[in-house]
């Protein structure tokens, strides 16, 4: 399997955990650490769609962020959430580990299991 990308963030451990448990497994994922190089609006939307969830599911509200902007407003589009996560790639939760049609978010980090063969 080498269709594999991990969304990363290095400073989260699980994160970290993930990765490594990808590595002890000898698989190589595409990193994309996406706090310095956040996804597009369309890439976003790619990524909710294979994870199967709304925007606001994959929202950190524990983020300094995510009170600034008010994102608890339950009257927020799904639009506006997914512009403040690409605005904002520390409110996206990490790590998401990406396949060609799925994808998990890795918490815990043995969610990611769910996707190997």
């Amino acid at each position: 399997m080498t269709d594999l990308t991990l969304y990363h963030n290095p400073r989260c451990s699980k994160s970290r955990a993930a990765l490594h448990l990808l590595e002890e497994r000898g698989l190589q994922p595409t990193v994309v650490h996406y706090l310095d190089t956040p996804p597009s609006v369309a890439q976003l939307r790619e990524v909710l769609d294979k994870l199967g969830l709304p925007p606001r599911q994959l929202l950190r509200s524990g983020e300094d962020e995510y009170r600034q902007l008010d994102l608890a407003d339950q009257a927020l589009t799904d639009d506006a959430l997914i512009e403040a996560m690409v605005a904002h790639p520390r409110l996206i939760e990490r790590p998401i580990l990406i396949t060609a049609d799925r994808a998990v978010i890795g918490r815990p980090p043995e969610n990611i299991l769910e996707l190997l063969p």
